[in-house]
C-alpha cells in the first residue's frame, strides 16, 4: 500500500527513543525526510547511531520544547534544512508518576510542562505556517499533525493523575484544533496508546514494585494477564498507526482519538 509519504518533511518531537524513535524509523523507512527532536543530546546520539545502521538518516535537534520560542526555533531550523513541515508528530511528553501523597502544586505544574507545553507550543507554530501555505495556494497537501497522547486522559490512574489530567487537556485541544482547522483540509488526530514496552514503562513498572514490595518483572507478568490481547503493545506497532494517520489513506480522518490499549488494558 502506497501511504504517499515519500519525500514528506516530518518533524516527530520527543524522536529520540520510545515510541518517537519507532515513529522516526517507521517515516524514514517509507521515504519520508525525516527531524527529530530531543531535550538530551546523548538520546539524540544514540538514536542517529540505531538509525544509521539501518540504513535511515535522520535530521537532529536538540530543544526543550517546554519553552515557546524554542518551538519556533526547531520549527524554523527544522523547514530550512529540509523544507516545509508535511507532518508533526508529538511524542515528546514525559510526565513522571507520582504517589497521590506526593502530589502538590508543583508536581501538577511540572507535569504541565513536561506534557502538555511541548505538544501545544510546537503544534501552534507548525499549523501557524501550514494554514499561511495553504491560504498563499502554495501547499499542495494541507499538511497534518498526529499527538500521541495516551490512555491515562481517559481511564484514571493513582500514581499518573498529574499526567492524565494534562493528557485529558491534550485529547481536547486535539479534538478543538482538528474541527476549526478542518477548513483548511488540515488534519489533527491522536493515538491514546495503554501501556507500550518502552523505558517508560519499565520506570513504571519499577515505581509500581517499589510500592507492593514486589519486583519489576512480576509486576510486567501481572499487567500483562490482564490485557484482553494477552501482551503490551510495542512501538513499532503504535507508529504503524501514525503513519496511517499521517498519509492519504487518512484522507477523511480528523478529529480522532485512536485507543490502542489491547481492549481494556489496566493503567499502570
Amino acid at each position: 500500500m502506497d501511504l504517499g509519504l515519500g519525500n514528506k518533511v516530518v518533524l516527530i518531537t520527543g524522536g529520540s527513543k520510545g515510541i518517537g524513535l519507532a515513529c522516526a524509523r517507521a517515516f524514514a523507512t517509507e521515504g519520508a525526510r525525516v527531524a527529530i527532536v530531543s531535550r538530551d543530546a546523548a538520546n539524540l546520539a544514540r538514536a542517529r547511531e540505531q538509525l544509521v545502521k539501518d540504513g535511515l538518516h535522520v535530521h537532529l535537534t536538540r530543544a526543550d520544547l517546554s519553552e515557546p520560542h524554542s518551538a519556533a526555533d526547531v520549527v524554523e531550523e527544522v523547514a530550512t534544512a529540509l523544507g516545509p513541515i508535511d507532518v508533526l508528530v508529538n511524542s515528546a511528553g514525559a510526565a513522571r508518576r507520582f504517589d497521590p501523597e506526593a502530589l502538590d502544586a508543583q508536581a501538577f505544574r511540572e507535569t504541565m510542562e513536561a506534557k502538555y507545553f511541548p505538544y501545544v507550543y510546537p503544534q501552534q507554530e507548525v499549523l501557524r505556517r501550514m494554514v499561511e501555505r495553504v491560504k498563499s495556494g502554495k501547499a499542495t497537501e494541507p499538511g497534518t499533525i498526529v499527538n500521541i497522547i495516551g490512555m491515562g486522559g481517559k481511564v484514571a490512574s493513582d500514581i499518573h493523575i498529574a499526567g492524565g489530567a494534562a493528557n485529558a487537556a491534550l485529547m481536547l485541544a486535539t479534538v478543538g484544533l482538528a474541527h476549526y482547522h478542518a477548513r483548511y483540509g488540515i488534519r489533527i488526530n491522536a493515538i491514546n496508546p495503554g501501556a507500550t514496552l518502552t523505558e517508560r514503562l519499565q520506570e513504571a513498572l519499577a515505581l509500581e514494585a517499589t510500592r507492593d514490595g514486589g519486583d519489576a518483572a512480576a509486576a510486567l507478568a501481572r499487567g500483562e494477564a490482564k490485557v484482553p490481547l494477552g501482551r503490551y503493545a510495542k512501538p513499532e506497532e503504535i507508529a504503524d498507526v501514525a503513519l496511517f494517520l499521517a498519509s492519504r489513506r487518512a484522507s477523511y480522518v480528523t478529529g480522532a482519538i485512536v485507543p490502542m490499549d489491547g481492549c481494556g488494558a489496566p493503567l499502570i
